[in-house]
């Protein structure tokens, strides 16, 4: 008796041991999903990466992608990147909701081009911003694109911060997005992505703010009046998992999928910068007026937005200075 009650003991810590997550244990299914929708960049760079990384893990394990809100919207997602039950993300903007250091993407005009972001991954992303997420239970793998932001909208052409007042905007959640539109005379309105067609066939909101990769995959163009070449942010994508998926996962998993999420990025910085004037020119083709807006108008009314950054989020004039510093 004394042998079985040991023995049923013995069992009893390894059933333990073995559904720990410091036990190691290889995935047959990595699910990956995104709110984005299929055509768009994010949903091309996710599908691209899919590809190469099952083609590495040979059988070990199989990356299986889902874009278009599919499994739920960044919201959702991120959630559930916590809790495990999805594997592996590309969360943008909501990213400032996580960690305010991420609002460094949403200071207007700062990142100049894909040559400046590159400039700044090394010492002010992968330094200041990205290992701040793992205290939240996230793991960022890879600094993918989104792209430089545009806005539309079915009142007027935008040409200076002026012409945005009185105009319903949706916005991504995160609260500095909401600053600075409003700071411009705009009423931003969070919105979940997969809402925004119907929320502008309805008249619910006039317009929304995102690169011509979203605004082209989602047929905004044939809701949408006008389009105002803003360029007045530059938002990355993040591949991103959760902290206690990564940690019980085997190495070599976690080899594969490091590796392939940094050869991803200049892939989808290639893409997006090829992409732009293309998708531009099919959603003036679609029917959609283009006007380019007066920049030096929109900079100078976005100070207030720079000073509130330095002041509130921790380390916010070290990391404006540092990308600053890496512009030329």
């Amino acid at each position: 008796m004394k042998a079985l009650r040991v023995s049923a003991g013995l069992a009893a810590v390894a059933a333990v041991l073995f559904s720990s997550p410091l036990v190691a244990q290889a995935p047959s299914e990595i699910i990956f999903g995104i709110s984005a929708e299929a055509g768009s960049l994010q949903a091309l760079t996710g599908e691209e990466f899919t590809r190469r990384a099952n083609e590495k893990l040979a059988g070990k394990a199989t990356v299986k992608f889902f874009a278009s809100s599919q499994l739920g919207g960044d919201k959702e997602l991120m959630q559930k990147l916590r809790l495990g039950s999805v594997h592996l993300s590309m969360p943008s903007s909501i990213m400032s909701t996580v960690s305010p250091e991420f609002a460094l993407f949403d200071m207007p005009f700062l990142i100049k081009d894909r040559g400046h972001l590159n400039r700044i991954a090394p010492n002010v992303f992968w330094q200041m911003i990205a290992p701040v997420t793992e205290k939240k239970g996230y793991k960022i793998l890879g600094l993918w694109e989104n792209g430089f932001r545009q806005i539309t909208n079915n009142t007027r052409p935008i040409d200076k911060p002026d012409d945005l007042k009185g105009i319903k905007l949706r916005v991504p959640g995160g609260a500095w997005r909401v600053k600075m539109f409003k700071l411009w005379g705009a009423n931003p309105t969070p919105m979940a992505f997969s809402e925004v067609f119907v929320g502008l066939q309805t008249g619910v909101i006039d317009g929304q703010e995102n690169p011509y990769t979203n605004i082209y995959a989602a047929k905004f163009q044939e809701v949408q009046k006008f389009l105002s070449v803003t360029n007045h942010v530059y938002t990355p994508s993040f591949l991103t998992t959760g902290t206690a998926t990564w940690s019980n996962w085997p190495q070599e998993i976690r080899d594969v999928i490091q590796q392939t999420a940094k050869e991803m990025e200049a892939w989808s910085y290639e893409r997006g910068a090829k992409d732009d004037e293309v998708l531009k020119d099919k959603l003036v083709a679609g029917g959609i007026k283009v006007n380019t807006a007066d920049r030096a108008a929109f900079v100078k009314a976005s100070q207030p937005l720079y000073d509130e950054f330095e002041k509130e989020v921790p380390n916010g004039k070290a990391m404006i200075e540092a990308t600053l510093r890496a512009a030329n």
